[in-house]
């Protein structure tokens, strides 16, 4: 508690750690609104539950996600923290982090204008590097043993996002083989909607431990401190986080539901089912072993290893190559506009 309220009277008195901040928040509030309708655009693609209470269950979730598995786990915001060095420079340091999460807002914003579920992990990474190397002037700041781990990340996500969707879905289409299907439909309606809030909750553990990071190296570089091996994060922290994104993702997001959830594969509700369930389990390993992944990545690959059980055709290929380039393009292009702002920023605040 102390150490926040001595980075609020900080805050105060310093207005580049002010606009860092805020800059910060920003970048969760957008990730709330853009990246988690993720989590429920399959609930709400096979009419489980409307778009709303949809929105609402994914907001709470995100809460929860945030607060409780933060208490259990904190390595991915821990890989953060250590992703990239910004010097030793307290002043210069701020001013670089804020150029970056500007980038990574303009960026998330323009994805979300044209309705494409861009992965804000990705952003969030690329444009630390990218402001990163541009205020230290070498690719030294980049902490390579913590940056592969963005690279493990993709592949293990890929892997166990299509691998756990095939199965999942294939266990599920063996067991219910002989069943009705009206039947089944009440079942699977009330399993998607648990479905949904696994996501939500993942998507919440995921991304806000990212951003927690984040608020952490304003916390640290503020005062001059080097971050500690052992992070303690405050739980005021994890609240306003949690109340950040909870509060951008009950605004909403109707483009991503429906690229997601009703473009890429037309899904029924036991598909749907499968998609969530294995895409809470994909993020939930790669959280176990402090991966930072995208969790637009890993369910849209479920969706896709669910679909792939009933016919490869059925996966709409158009909206994943559509998909697959936003995510190799936010490296160097979301890296590219931090390393820019970040030389800009230093000017006119230097």
């Amino acid at each position: 508690m102390e150490l926040l309220i001595n980075f609020w009277n900080q805050m105060t008195a310093n207005p580049l750690l002010f606009i860092a901040v805020v800059l910060t928040l920003g970048v969760i509030l957008v990730n709330g609104w853009t990246d988690a309708p993720n989590a429920i655009a399959t609930c709400v693609a096979t009419r489980c539950m409307g778009p709303r209470a949809a929105i609402l269950m994914a907001a709470v979730f995100n809460f929860l996600g945030v607060f409780l598995m933060t208490m259990i786990n904190k390595t991915v915001a821990e890989t953060i923290t250590k992703m990239v060095d910004f010097g030793d420079d307290p002043k210069k340091a701020i001013i670089a982090l804020s150029a970056a999460l500007f980038a990574i807002v303009l960026w998330a914003t323009l994805a979300w204008v044209f309705g494409i579920p861009t992965s804000e992990s990705h952003a969030l990474i690329a444009g630390l590097t990218g402001s990163a190397i541009a205020l230290t002037g070498s690719f030294a700041a980049v902490n390579g043993g913590e940056w592969v781990k963005v690279l493990y990340g993709i592949v293990v996500s890929i892997v166990l996002g299509f691998g756990l969707g095939w199965i999942v879905c294939k266990v599920v289409t063996k067991i219910f083989y002989k069943a009705n299907r009206q039947k089944t439909n009440g079942f699977f309606t009330g399993a998607q909607i648990v479905g949904a809030a696994s996501m939500a909750f993942m998507h919440g553990a995921q991304d806000g431990q990212k951003f927690m990071g984040v608020l952490l190296l304003c916390l640290y570089m503020s005062q001059g401190k080097a971050l500690p091996s052992d992070i303690d994060i405050p739980w005021e922290l994890m609240l306003i986080c949690s109340v950040i994104m909870a509060a951008g993702t009950a605004m909403g997001g109707k483009k991503i539901i429906k690229s997601v959830g009703m473009d890429m594969v037309k899904l029924e509700k036991y598909q749907g089912f499968s998609a969530d369930i294995a895409g809470a389990l994909a993020l939930l390993i790669c959280s176990v072993f402090s991966l930072p992944v995208s969790t637009t990545h890993a369910k849209t690959i479920s969706i896709m290893g669910v679909g792939a059980v009933k016919r490869a055709s059925a996966i709409n290929f158009g909206v994943v190559k559509e998909m697959a380039l936003t995510w190799i393009l936010t490296f160097p292009g979301c890296g590219l506009v931090g390393f820019l702002m970040t030389k800009l920023f230093l000017m006119i605040f230097t």
